[in-house]
């Protein structure tokens, strides 16, 4: 069972290494300190001595259960995998369109930019609680060891796996609404996937998803994230066949503009 787990780890870095990954600039919506404080209002994590933590023991346990269905075992380590180019790899088909730079460029910045301002939000807290992993406190290999030594130097509470996997869910239902059910299983699952692979607690995956929600309500305060979300959505009718005569002529105008600004 290890061996080909470690071969499902080594398959999926050789696919997200492949990728094309974007090293430009993300232009953030907000800058950290314009995002929402979770200090001020998000519990800490539990401590070792209540019935909060037996739960998040007992969650561990569920995780290393679960590995033995090898199926899901091999999403949670696809998943461990983090960036934009493996949500892009996860979350396109249950989108309902392939998601890239070239063909959906809209809906590509709106994610990438989106998912990276909502990100900021846990920088904070990671820093400041440094909670210790449950690998670490067990002494217990993950299903994902290459990842091992950075999360050793990195706290665990909120999980950024979660957060950007939850953050991607509600961007993208609210590009495309009727695959909302969908993505938002899928943005769920990939938190569950933390639990799985050993790297996080429950309480840490519940922070996340609640810090994504909150971090998105924040993007929805931006002019910029407003209008490049309009585009997205613009985008996605075009690419789908869903646009009416006059939204279709309204795109072509806005890209051939887009193209001589270039």
């Amino acid at each position: 069972m290890k061996k080909i787990m470690m071969i499902t780890a080594m398959m999926m870095l050789a696919v997200c290494a492949s990728a094309q990954s974007d090293n430009s600039p993300v232009n953030a919506y907000f800058t950290t300190s314009e995002m929402p404080d979770m200090l001020k209002w998000c519990p800490a994590p539990p401590d070792t001595i209540g019935a909060a933590f037996a739960f998040d023991i007992m969650q561990y346990m569920w995780g290393k259960e679960m590995r033995n269905d090898k199926e899901r075992a091999a999403i949670a380590i696809r998943d461990a995998v983090y960036g934009l180019d493996c949500i892009i790899r996860e979350f396109s088909e249950p989108f309902g369109l392939q998601i890239s730079k070239e063909e959906t460029p809209e809906i590509y910045k709106v994610l990438r930019e989106g998912t990276a301002t909502c990100d900021s939000i846990c920088t904070i807290p990671k820093k400041y609680y440094m909670r210790k992993r449950p690998f670490m406190r067990f002494n217990e290999p993950t299903l994902y060891p290459e990842d091992e030594p950075h999360l050793r130097k990195n706290g665990s509470y909120p999980s950024g796996h979660t957060l950007l996997g939850w953050s991607s869910a509600l961007l993208l239902s609210e590009i495309n609404p009727d695959r909302a059910d969908t993505l938002l299983a899928r943005g769920y699952m990939y938190g569950d996937s933390r639990l799985i692979v050993g790297a996080h607690w429950q309480s840490d995956v519940n922070a996340a998803r609640l810090a994504a929600s909150a971090a998105y309500a924040r993007l929805h305060t931006s002019e910029r994230f407003l209008e490049q979300m309009r585009r997205a959505r613009q985008e996605f009718r075009v690419k789908k066949g869903l646009a009416t005569i006059i939204e279709m002529k309204a795109y072509q105008k806005e890209q051939k503009k887009r193209a001589k600004a270039k």
